[in-house]
């Protein structure tokens, strides 16, 4: 079989690939929440059932060694997608139902396993098809991608829905068209992919090259050097600012007598939706120049610190309740470039712990890991805010970032993992 050399096409398929494993996440996760909201559902089912659309993100390593030991990344992807595609369409034409709230969850669980899925194929093919170094520059570029995704997903969409709802008067009629559609964006994008997307992928694979079974294959990740520590680092890179996402908006939101600054909506939006997007992704791509120019170990700190310091800036925020656009915008643009910055080292030391021949689903276990760091400490944070009020949380915010320096002293990798001179022999 004919297989492409790597690197081919990569500004080709990159955007394409990682905008269209956002969509889906976003959908599912976000908007979810917002069109059972416009339909009527009730605060507690629409926090109990949506939250629990998360979870295939965190198991998605349980089935990760089905996608490395059968057949190609890039069949798993296009097939993951095109169900993904089917789950909106039934969604749309399900929301006029009378059980629609029970129908269409189970869709969105659909949706939810393919689309974790198509993460475990797209990840595996983007290390398997791009040299070390290409997977460093480009970290900036697909992260920019996936978060134009968001953006489309939970901007966009909504927003057409709203005109729908408008338009029409009728909710129900107003989404059911928003999810046919963006069930023919998925189809879009799918067979995008399908042209864009090169055959990296050598199927005749020596028996002595791939592991024998699916333990295996758990068995080979937990047995790595310092695994450990890297799961200890995994878990508490983003403890502080796992935190900090769930909280931001409402802080911003919230009333001046309660501790927040009392934007409107539409302000939230436009700083986070415009200018916070734009940061980060900057952020992002940077940071992806800069590690395959020197190397990981030159950055890991600073982006560390990159991520973890702007948060401080919210402390102040809420200590003294500073309502001045200019700070808070500021505030937002120093957080957003760090967090996108900083993101980048993480992502890279992901991708060095998933080296060896089982790499998809290696990745995908230490993704597990870092959707379970995320999820857990975003669980509590709204207890904890109510607790310390505004000002005590986002102190702890801070605090709650030195568990990852301290690791971070015994972490061992290569001082120039990723930098641009390094080929990959994989």
């Amino acid at each position: 079989m004919n297989v492409a050399p790597k690197d081919k096409n990569a500004w080709l398929w990159i955007p394409f690939l990682y905008f269209t494993q956002g969509i889906p996440y976003i959908l599912v996760v976000t908007v979810s929440v917002i069109m059972y909201k416009r339909l009527g559902i009730g605060n507690a089912e629409i926090g109990l059932y949506t939250s629990w659309l998360y979870l295939p993100w965190v198991l998605k390593p349980l089935w990760s060694p089905l996608v490395d030991l059968n057949g190609t990344k890039r069949t798993w992807f296009l097939v993951m997608q095109l169900i993904i595609s089917l789950a909106f369409l039934g969604i749309g034409l399900f929301v006029p139902s009378n059980s629609f709230f029970i129908i269409t969850l189970a869709f969105f669980w659909m949706a939810a396993f393919a689309s974790a899925t198509n993460d475990i194929a797209s990840d595996g093919y983007y290390m398997l098809g791009l040299t070390q170094k290409k997977q460093s520059f480009f970290i900036g570029v697909r992260s920019t991608f996936y978060r134009l995704a968001m953006v489309t997903g939970q901007g966009l969409l909504v927003i057409f829905a709203g005109f729908l709802e408008n338009k029409y008067g009728d909710n129900t009629k107003a989404w059911s068209l928003t999810m046919i559609s963006a069930a023919a964006l998925m189809l879009i994008l799918t067979i995008a992919n399908f042209f864009s997307t090169p055959k990296f992928e050598n199927t005749s694979v020596k028996p002595n090259q791939k592991p024998e079974g699916f333990l295996q294959v758990f068995a080979s990740f937990f047995k790595k050097n310092q695994i450990g520590i890297a799961l200890l680092f995994i878990l508490t890179y983003r403890l502080g600012e796992s935190q900090l996402v769930k909280m931001a908006s409402p802080f911003l939101l919230d009333k001046l007598e309660v501790g927040g600054l009392e934007y409107s909506t539409e302000a939230v939006g436009t700083i986070y939706g415009t200018v916070g997007i734009i940061m980060l992704s900057l952020g992002g791509i940077v940071g992806g120049i800069l590690i395959s120019r020197d190397g990981l170990k030159k950055w890991m700190l600073p982006m560390l610190l990159a991520l973890n310091l702007p948060n401080a800036l919210y402390a102040i925020l809420a200590v003294t309740q500073t309502t001045s656009i200019y700070a808070v915008v500021g505030t937002v643009v120093l957080e957003q470039f760090g967090y996108g910055f900083g993101f980048t080292a993480f992502l890279m030391y992901l991708i060095f712990v998933a080296e060896g021949i089982s790499k998809t689903s290696h990745y995908a276990i230490a993704t597990g890991f870092m959707a379970l760091g995320m999820m857990l400490p975003g669980m509590v944070s709204g207890y904890i805010q109510e607790w310390l009020g505004y000002d005590g949380f986002f102190i702890w915010v801070v605090i709650a970032a030195i568990p990852a320096f301290l690791v971070l002293k015994f972490l061992k990798y290569p001082a120039d993992y990723g930098k641009k001179t390094i080929e990959s022999n994989v």
